[in-house]
């Protein structure tokens, strides 16, 4: 079974910073590019970062500068590390896992709060 398994969120105050976990199952980890998307209330869903099995990233240009997306081969697992967040930051963080033809697996997310 697929799993991808998110943690790391919280409530943090403006300028503060969090890191996001996201754990997945060995069988799509070494051949799904790996995402963060994130979801504001009343508002779409939209991606944050991704990288490729590759390791080339890419950022939603709210966030260049000041989130940084990795992975550890070793864990499986892909982190998210959010520096000088701001209030509009605030919502819910999905780990995603895609592969062109192939259907997308999600996490079941994670809040964040950025909030004095």
């Amino acid at each position: 079974q697929v799993q991808l398994v998110e943690s790391g969120g919280g409530l943090v105050q403006p300028g503060g910073s969090l890191r996001l976990s996201c754990a997945a199952s060995q069988i799509i980890y070494g051949i799904y590019t790996m995402a963060w998307y994130r979801q504001a209330p009343g508002k779409q869903r939209e991606l944050v970062a991704s990288i490729t099995t590759g390791g080339t990233t890419n950022y939603a240009d709210s966030v260049k500068g000041r989130f940084t997306i990795s992975r550890d081969n070793a864990k499986n697992t892909v982190y998210l590390q959010m520096n000088s967040l701001k209030p509009e930051d605030t919502a819910v963080y999905y780990c995603n896992a895609n592969r062109f033809l192939y259907s997308p697996y999600w996490g079941q997310g994670t809040q964040v709060t950025v909030s004095s």
